[in-house]
C-alpha cells in the first residue's frame, strides 16, 4: 500500500460507481484488475484498488511525498465534469482559503524562486519542459493542464535591486467545486516541487 495514503481513500474510491467515475473524468477502468488509468499533467497513472497503490506508468517519474497520488484519488472520487470558467483566483480567494492557506499550509512558492532566482529564461525553459502554455501575466506565466478540468497557472516576477523574485499559483475558479482545501494544497505542493526540483 502507498506509504503516505490511508487505505480508506482506496476503499472510498472502490465504493464509487466505476462507470460514473469514467464518465466524469475520462479515465479508463479495468474491472478484471481493478485498476484505473488516469492522465494527470500529461502522464498516465495507475490506481490499483486491490493493491491499494498508485504509480506512474512511465518509469523514473517522481513525486513529492505522494501528494500527487492523494490528489489523483480525490480527483477520481470527487471531481465534477464541468469546464473551467477561465477566471483565475489565488488560494486566498477560494472559500475559507484565507484562513487555511497560511502557516503550515502556506503554498511553498519559495521552492520555485529558490531554484530560478532572477533567471527568468530558465523558468520559461523549465515550464515549457513541463508542458506549460505561456500566457500574458506577470513577467512570465504558464498554464499547466493538470487534468482536462483543472488548469493551474504559475506566475513569475523577476527580481531587481529593490524586490526579490516572486512566484504565485493561480487556480481556475471552479477548483472549489472539485476538491477540498487540503487536496488543493497537496496539488499546489506537488507543482511547486516539480518546478523547484525538476521532478518530471
Amino acid at each position: 500500500m502507498s506509504d503516505q495514503i490511508d487505505k480508506i481513500n482506496f476503499l472510498n474510491l472502490k465504493s464509487c460507481d466505476s462507470e460514473e467515475v469514467v464518465s466524469r473524468t475520462g479515465c479508463e477502468f479495468d474491472k478484471t484488475s481493478g485498476q484505473y488509468i488516469v492522465k494527470v499533467w500529461g502522464n498516465n497513472y495507475c490506481v490499483d484498488l486491490n493493491k491499494y497503490e498508485v504509480w506512474p506508468e512511465r518509469s523514473g517519474l517522481k513525486t513529492y511525498h505522494e501528494y500527487l497520488y492523494l490528489f489523483i484519488l480525490y480527483y477520481l472520487m470527487k471531481s465534477k465534469n464541468i469546464l473551467p470558467s477561465g477566471e483565475w483566483v489565488s488560494e486566498k480567494d477560494i472559500p475559507d482559503g484565507a484562513a487555511f492557506f497560511r502557516g503550515p499550509h502556506t503554498i511553498p512558492t519559495d521552492l520555485i524562486t529558490g531554484r530560478f532566482g532572477d533567471d527568468i529564461d530558465l523558468f520559461k525553459k523549465e515550464s515549457e519542459k513541463l508542458k506549460g502554455i505561456a500566457i500574458e501575466l506577470a513577467d512570465a506565466a504558464y498554464i499547466f493542464q493538470i487534468t482536462p478540468t483543472l488548469p493551474v497557472a504559475v506566475l513569475y516576477w523577476q527580481g531587481d535591486e529593490d524586490f526579490p523574485s516572486e512566484a504565485k499559483l493561480l487556480f481556475d475558479r471552479t477548483i472549489e467545486q472539485h476538491l477540498p482545501l487540503d487536496i488543493i494544497y497537496a496539488l499546489a505542493v506537488e507543482i511547486c516541487h516539480a518546478l523547484g526540483q525538476s521532478l518530471f
